[in-house]
């Protein structure tokens, strides 16, 4: 089955400048389920006044929509790529070497 990931925003942090409450930091989350097994991935973006785009979007007008498209798109695809990581290890697990004794030593 496919895996359907979702992004949450879980914190924000602001500093008043250049604009009340301008939001310089979030911390997000990916969210895979697969229809048996779920996993997830917390992140975590920063922003600079320098790189914004458009005109600032007051702090109570903000969707959690909204800054989910700050987040560059790599970073999304990456957290789901780890996230469908985790979820392929939950499905098969890894093999894992085993410490065996040496053939010559003495029991």
């Amino acid at each position: 089955m496919a895996t359907t990931f979702t992004t949450r925003i879980t914190a924000m942090y602001t500093l008043q400048q250049p604009d009340p409450n301008y939001v310089v930091n979030a911390l997000w989350e990916v969210t895979g389920v697969d229809g048996t097994n779920t996993a997830s991935i917390g992140g975590n973006t920063q922003f600079n006044s320098a790189d914004q785009v458009g005109a600032f979007i007051p702090y109570s007008s903000l969707t959690e929509a909204t800054v989910i498209g700050w987040i560059p798109e790599n970073q999304i695809t990456s957290a789901q790529q780890c996230v469908q990581g985790q979820i392929d290890s939950m499905i098969t697990p890894p093999v894992s070497p085993a410490n065996t004794a040496l053939p010559w030593a003495t029991p």
